[in-house]
């Protein structure tokens, strides 16, 4: 049975319910992590030609595989792709190559409201010390979002990547933008638009969402609600997360705190009759720990995306509150993260969980798919 939509659709193309439920059955429960190689700080460094590593990326999702992980979400930038847009595909394509030799496929987030909204390209600055996610950018900076004259610029990169890969089944999902609305009011306190963020976000977002479609990839489209409100009420949804529920062919969705209110987000969700994937999870401190969340993300059939997998640049270990205190030392309990950047699990016994629940996808570490 299908539902009807809780907000007006305003982009043609949307996967029918029974597309997504037989793309779903197609690839079965994915469960994976956010990934940036321990050397990036930020996007730029991970991508831009001069810190591009795709030894050390080889062997980090090497030691993804062995957890069992069969997925990772990792973020583009506009900018990478205007320095050097043949060079920056290349670059896409040989990271998909070695995810997919390790059985991992890829999730891609386009464009990102998060952290620092003035990026630069070029060599990056080094991170502050003791605090999470410093150097992390936005994509696009606040130039190009706060001027919805220029937002039709984003156009080039959005057809380039999507259009390229639109075809390649080691691309899984399309994540269109990262926590649109996203503020950044204990960071960057990122208010200082001509008019509200989330309605500039919203302009950019619909337009990609459109941009896609006419691409008409393989891949299913999606884009994550994050804040904390009741989902399950057509009538307390932002516009924008309106928006979100409604256009996504599979649904995803933000969730940092523990069991109980994990799972209100899960059954408040099955009404939109979509597959479902928390893309950000786990966070030590506040109880949303691997072995509280992910068997319930399990039992409802949601794909699994953790923040964070090896210590590094980012900085994602130390929790968000170091943007009030910068830490000194190494926090008593990581927030994020897995593996220290040796390879040294920071908890064995969380290791060992995540390796006996994942076991069957540990057997098939092989690659899975083939360019169309």
């Amino acid at each position: 049975m299908t539902t009807q939509p809780l907000y007006p659709s305003s982009v043609s193309g949307k996967w029918s319910a029974e597309r997504s439920q037989a793309w779903l059955d197609k690839n079965g429960w994915l469960v994976g992590c956010n990934f940036v190689p321990s050397n990036a700080a930020n996007q730029l460094e991970m991508w831009q030609a001069d810190t591009f590593s795709l030894e050390l990326i080889d062997k980090e999702l090497g030691w993804a595989a062995a957890l069992g992980f069969n997925t990772v979400r990792v973020f583009l930038h506009n900018l990478v792709w205007e320095q050097d847009p043949s060079g920056y595909l290349k670059r896409i394509d040989e990271f998909l190559t070695v995810a997919d030799n390790h059985g991992i496929r890829t999730m891609f987030v386009l464009f990102d409201a998060v952290w620092d909204p003035f990026p630069k390209a070029g060599i990056q600055r080094s991170p502050s010390q003791g605090i999470h996610n410093s150097a992390w950018v936005q994509s696009p900076g606040f130039d190009i979002l706060n001027d919805v004259n220029l937002h039709d610029s984003m156009r080039p990169y959005v057809d380039s990547i999507v259009g390229h890969f639109k075809n390649d089944e080691r691309v899984i999902i399309w994540d269109i933008f990262n926590e649109p609305d996203n503020v950044n009011a204990a960071s960057y306190n990122d208010r200082h638009y001509s008019q509200p963020k989330a309605d500039l976000t919203l302009n950019l977002m619909s337009k990609a969402f459109g941009w896609v479609r006419e691409i008409n990839p393989i891949q299913p489209l999606t884009s994550a609600p994050w804040q904390t409100v009741d989902w399950s009420n057509p009538a307390k949804l932002s516009k924008i997360d309106a928006f979100m529920f409604n256009e996504s062919d599979v649904l995803s969705f933000h969730c940092y705190e523990g069991k109980v209110e994990m799972e209100k987000r899960l059954t408040a969700l099955a009404k939109y009759n979509k597959p479902m994937f928390c893309t950000e999870y786990m966070a030590r401190s506040m109880n949303s720990t691997f072995e509280e969340i992910l068997p319930l993300l399990k039992k409802y059939s949601c794909g699994a995306y953790n923040w964070g997998f090896v210590e590094g640049k980012s900085q994602t270990h130390l929790p968000w509150d170091s943007w009030a205190t910068a830490y000194s030392a190494e926090p008593e309990l990581w927030f994020h993260d897995i593996y220290r950047s040796n390879g040294e699990a920071y908890i064995t016994a969380e290791v060992e969980f995540l390796k006996q629940m994942l076991s069957k996808n540990i057997e098939q570490e092989v690659p899975l798919h083939q360019v169309a």
